[in-house]
């Protein structure tokens, strides 16, 4: 039930931080958008070419939301699962990173986003691709992979911090 709970918060404070910044900037979350409409605002004008789909910008904001989650992960299980081993740690945490990626990409995504006229891009709204269900569903998949060492370590720092309590 602790689980669940924690679950269904951290898609709450998910959704708290992203929706306002991505309704806020739409061109501010470009690379997360279909390659066909990354492409029209680079004809637009709108974006720059890159042949990278992340700026630096957008690997630093990812990396620290990622450092945030490790950190209040473990914190978390330690101090209200009491978690005690890499096991724990790691199914639990991974349990919670699997709630966020496909609360990301069933609810964020899919409902949201697909059919949201404050994330279309001036320019844009006339394409298909706000409506491609199965690209947002491919990101959420490698999602789930990208979250496989982040939890493994917060499994590894629960168990070391077991060790030396």
């Amino acid at each position: 039930m602790i689980l669940l709970i924690e679950c269904l918060i951290a898609m709450g404070l998910f959704a708290l931080v992203v929706v306002p910044m991505d309704a806020k900037n739409p061109l501010g979350v470009i690379s997360d958008y279909p390659p066909a409409i990354r492409k029209r605002c680079v004809e637009l004008g709108l974006i720059e070419n890159t042949k990278k789909r992340f700026t630096a910008k957008d690997i630093i904001r990812k990396c620290l939301g990622v450092i945030v989650l490790v950190i209040l992960s473990v914190l978390v299980l330690k101090k209200i699962n009491h978690a005690e081993t890499f096991f724990e740690g790691f199914i639990s945490s991974y349990i919670i990173w699997l709630s966020i990626a496909w609360f990301d990409a069933l609810i964020i995504d899919c409902l949201w986003f697909c059919h949201s006229k404050r994330m279309c891009i001036p320019g844009t709204e006339d394409m298909k691709e706000y409506k491609d269900y199965l690209f947002h569903i491919k990101q959420s998949c490698i999602g789930t992979l990208i979250g496989l060492p982040s939890c493994a370590l917060i499994g590894l720092l629960v168990a070391l911090f077991s060790i030396s309590s």
